[in-house]
């Protein structure tokens, strides 16, 4: 599975098993409260706050040379990137120092942490890996004029980005994809522009200043349709034999597409 859909949010597997598992942890600590000690309440919040500014903080931490070019990028949380154990690092010191004077509450919050925990590897277990589906068949109008067959492009890993001028989320991570796709030479970019005609898609780039080397016209959405992408943006990550190796659903941050280039060469 590449995302679930609740109404109109879309959430990537990993970002789904994050939110759920926070859930399922709060959950368990309502019931906590409840029935073993009031004071679970103050705790459960500081724990769970604990995590993710931790988690967020590891994960800057971790790529401090991109992040220091772009520090405002620090607060967007909405394109991923968090370290699990820096996360449960600040939470687990959080807990000790909240509830050093009541020792024999300590070990009950390892049930809604194990919960949660559980939860989130389960998702992520059963949602793990794509079909190796080969590039879509036929001929493509290239923005340039000229005609683009998918399929004779193998020999390279390739990043496909599918986006619209009219999707946010597009708009927001495409300077970045244009910047990096300028600057790597370990894969191709091919951006496919779903539903869009000609001149819409010349006015957009031209307002934004944006230059992409390739720039594919799918009026009819048969990229989307032929990976059953539930929505936009969708980043392919394909190896040299032009099958599908993963997905990223969704803005996409740096980081991620960086390493998603980097396991290509695996």
């Amino acid at each position: 599975m590449r995302a679930f859909s609740i109404g109109p949010l879309m959430f990537s597997p990993d970002r789904f098993a994050a939110v759920l598992a926070i859930g399922i942890f709060l959950a368990g600590a309502e019931l906590l409260v409840r029935y073993v000690d009031a004071r679970f309440s103050g705790w459960s919040w500081r724990a769970g706050l604990a995590f993710l500014i931790g988690a967020r903080l590891g994960h800057v931490a971790r790529h401090f040379d991109s992040f220091s070019a772009e520090p405002m990028r620090t607060l967007a949380v909405w394109q991923g990137g968090f370290s699990i154990p820096a996360g449960i690092a600040a939470a687990l010191a959080i807990t000790l120092i909240y509830l050093r004077r009541q020792p024999r509450l300590l070990i009950w919050t390892s049930v809604p942490a194990a919960a949660a925990a559980f939860t989130a590897m389960l998702v992520i277990q059963l949602t793990a890996g794509v079909p190796p589906t080969p590039l879509p068949s036929g001929t493509y109008q290239a923005l340039d004029g000229s005609a683009v067959t998918p399929t004779s492009l193998t020999g390279k890993p390739m990043v496909v980005n599918l986006w619209a001028s009219w999707c946010p989320p597009c708009r927001r991570e495409m300077p970045m994809m244009a910047d990096v796709a300028a600057t790597n030479d370990e894969a191709t970019f091919l951006f496919v522009n779903q539903g869009e005609d000609e001149a819409a898609v010349r006015s957009y780039l031209e307002a934004e200043g944006l230059a992409l080397d390739t720039v594919l016209l799918d009026g009819l959405g048969r990229f989307s349709r032929h990976y059953t992408t539930p929505g936009l943006p969708a980043t392919l990550f394909i190896g040299a034999d032009g099958r599908l190796r993963s997905i990223h659903m969704g803005e996409i941050s740096r980081e991620a597409l960086s390493a998603g280039i980097a396991e290509l060469q695996e």
